[in-house]
């Protein structure tokens, strides 16, 4: 049995080795990204059971990333090899002030093949929690009603749901996003949203209004995370506060809030303490971004629970 699974894309990420423009780039690194596999890939490397349900270009990208998501202990028996599609890919350009823009090529997308009437009843019933974000639908309005289905085999099956809105507005406007994200709520059990994306949903950012306003859905964890003033968690009318990760050399906040979602519900799956979550998922998210790239800083359950008891021995 499966402790999470997830639905949406993968793509291969070039990242350049210059800064600049594209055009004046001669050479990039090939890596692998994509929201809800990111989520997948650090669920794995903490030791949860893990199944992507996703469709591939039936070509060398895909076989690639399917061979890779294989290697990290993925549960690919719902990922498709799709001929007469390629794999989807994504070019960073990172700017002169250090920022970054991404360049998308998901035209004739594999996933256009993965519909609701694809999904696999059976993968659902082999499950604990089912993870989606906003990213994936926001793609066109086919995924929109794939993820619906998926819910609905989810509370069929008894799965918890959880959700990042992940809002990405160069796929969708806000009053789409705020309109289908807000129909699935009434079915999430854990929120894992950023500050910005949460005022989007709600209308404030102001912490005790948000909370006030999620509460009126049957969210048992409210998860709002706020860079680099921390976090909060709320659970059972209580509300918990974790600061920002000190001393902590960023390089590459790309897949921050995708690693602290591994973090927080590999917590609830294993029924820690609210504290211990929040700190826990915290701590992932800080070793992210120590890296450069979507998932190569994202940790195996040691190197994060050995971070997580160095914090505390300092604490001390």
């Amino acid at each position: 049995m499966n402790d999470v699974i997830t639905i949406g894309d993968a793509m291969i990420t070039f990242d350049p080795d210059t800064n600049g423009p594209l055009r004046f780039v001669n050479s990039f690194r090939r890596k692998v990204g994509g929201a809800e596999f990111n989520v997948a890939i650090g669920c794995a490397r903490l030791g949860l059971k893990t199944g992507w349900i996703s469709r591939l270009g039936d070509d060398e990208f895909g076989r690639y990333i399917y061979n890779f998501a294989r290697g990290e202990g993925i549960d690919v028996s719902e990922v498709k090899l799709m001929q007469g599609y390629p794999t989807s890919i994504n070019f960073k350009q990172i700017n002169g002030d250090g920022s970054s823009n991404t360049f998308y090529y998901r035209h004739q997308s594999p996933t256009l093949t993965l519909n609701a009437d694809t999904l696999n009843e059976a993968f659902f019933e082999q499950a604990k929690l089912l993870h989606i974000t906003g990213v994936y639908p926001a793609v066109n309005n086919q995924n929109i009603e794939t993820i619906e289905r998926a819910i609905q085999l989810a509370k069929k099956n008894n799965l918890k749901i959880a959700m990042d809105p992940n809002i990405r507005l160069k796929l969708w406007n806000e009053d789409k996003a705020r309109a289908t994200l807000l129909r699935w709520m009434e079915d999430v059990d854990y929120l894992l949203a950023g500050i910005e994306e949460a005022k989007l949903l709600f209308g404030t950012n102001d912490i005790n209004k948000l909370i006030e306003k999620i509460k009126e859905y049957s969210v048992s964890h409210i998860f709002i995370k706020q860079g680099e003033n921390g976090a909060i968690l709320w659970k059972d009318g209580n509300l918990f506060q974790q600061p920002a990760e000190k001393n902590i050399n960023a390089v590459d906040t790309v897949g921050a809030g995708d690693g602290f979602d591994a973090g927080a519900l590999y917590g609830i799956l294993n029924n820690w303490d609210p504290e211990s979550i929040l700190k826990f998922a915290n701590i992932i998210g800080s070793m992210v971004v120590e890296v450069f790239g979507d998932n190569e800083g994202l940790p195996y359950l040691k190197d994060a629970i050995n971070r997580l008891e160095d914090k505390k021995v300092v604490e001390r």
